[in-house]
């Protein structure tokens, strides 16, 4: 079964080597954790709340911290 996480981890190179429009990271499994991040995307509240006003350039940067996050769960796992 895929997680969230693994999804993530394929899907973020992809996102970050984008020259033109950064897709959302959104998997439509919108929960957040105890730590603050949602469980589909991984992402932050105010990621989240920022994300339809963002350049393309810091919706990389999002893509980055995702990657990292998804990475962490996925060694812990």
């Amino acid at each position: 079964m895929t997680t969230p996480a693994r999804a993530l981890l394929r899907s973020a190179p992809r996102a970050l080597a984008s020259q033109g429009d950064v897709g959302s990271p959104c998997v439509s499994i919108c929960r957040m954790d105890a730590g603050g991040l949602c469980e589909g995307c991984l992402r932050s509240l105010p990621e989240i709340a920022g994300w339809s006003r963002m350049d393309d350039a810091a919706r990389r940067v999002v893509w980055g911290a995702i990657l990292q996050r998804a990475q962490a769960r996925e060694v812990a796992a």
